[in-house]
């Protein structure tokens, strides 16, 4: 078997910039293994498998190097650049392992998604001081007007908002420790966050789970902190942020998040993606 597969870099104009993701935008007839294998040869935190079907909607499967995961921000935005580069701007309908996303790429090619129903749930405190050991970090240096929460759009996210950005830059954490943890909760990625503004966060993203030390650029992440901060009521007037990230990885991502005040219309996360040249012609084929 012969599969193209793609390469593009999602919330950055910079092929040297935001998260790399695999795109398969024809994965009918592959089986599980086919695409747990290609996703591990690829190597990048996820590849998504794009699965036409009969109804011009899309079914979707994301797939980090060790498992698959139930929903992919920043590989949905590739994925959804890529089509539209070859298909034309327009509204994408995907069927994750989560639910339905709703996906616009404009004629600029810039892409939105919108996610499933989010959630929000506590952090149980016994697990707060697991994280903060594996982090080797402390419960004084936390953002108290921010409290530890689990919040979810797509996929489940501890967000954990520290006072100081220095304390954000200092990420040397204990990877199996925290890979197990998160295993066993079903955490996709940490989701560490430095408020710089009302309008204006940074965030670091874990990822030990699927293999990943961290992601430079996290869109399920982004759509869950959206609803975070609004059952918090922390969001700014205008309830549209922007997330800064992967900064301290040398891979600047920006991502854009909108919340909507009914938080049952799913939470928009925009950004743009590009092509990693030198990895992503259509000649570049796994078997």
């Amino acid at each position: 078997m012969n599969t193209v597969v793609l390469r593009y870099s999602a919330f950055t104009a910079d092929p040297k910039g935001g998260n790399p993701a695999g795109v398969v935008l024809d994965a009918r007839g592959m089986s599980d293994a086919d695409m747990q294998r290609i996703a591990a040869q690829v190597g990048y935190s996820e590849t998504a498998f794009l699965l036409p079907r009969a109804d011009g909607e899309f079914d979707i499967r994301y797939f980090s190097p060790r498992a698959e995961v139930s929903f992919c921000g920043h590989a949905t935005i590739a994925a959804m650049v890529a089509h539209a580069e070859r298909h034309g701007p327009g509204e994408r309908v995907l069927h994750t392992r989560a639910g339905r996303v709703r996906v616009f790429v404009d004629e600029t090619l810039a892409a939105t998604l919108v996610s499933v129903e989010p959630r929000v749930v506590p952090l149980d405190a016994s697990d707060l001081d697991l994280i903060l050991a594996a982090l080797d970090w402390r419960g004084d240096e936390l953002d108290p007007a921010l409290p530890p929460a689990i919040a979810y759009a797509g996929a489940w996210h501890p967000v954990i908002a520290v006072a100081k950005r220095a304390r954000l830059a200092q990420l040397d954490y204990a990877f199996d420790v925290l890979a197990d943890l998160m295993a066993r909760r079903d955490w996709t990625t940490l989701n560490l966050v430095w408020r710089e503004s009302a309008a204006t966060f940074h965030a670091r993203n874990p990822f030990p789970p699927g293999g990943v030390v961290e992601d430079p650029a996290t869109g399920a992440a982004a759509a869950a902190l959206g609803a975070y901060l609004a059952v918090r009521d922390a969001l700014p007037a205008q309830r549209t942020f922007t997330i800064h990230q992967g900064e301290d990885l040398g891979r600047p991502s920006r991502l854009t998040v909108s919340v909507p005040q009914d938080l049952r219309a799913g939470i928009r996360v925009s950004g743009i993606a590009v092509k990693i040249e030198e990895a992503a012609s259509e000649a570049h084929v796994l078997g």
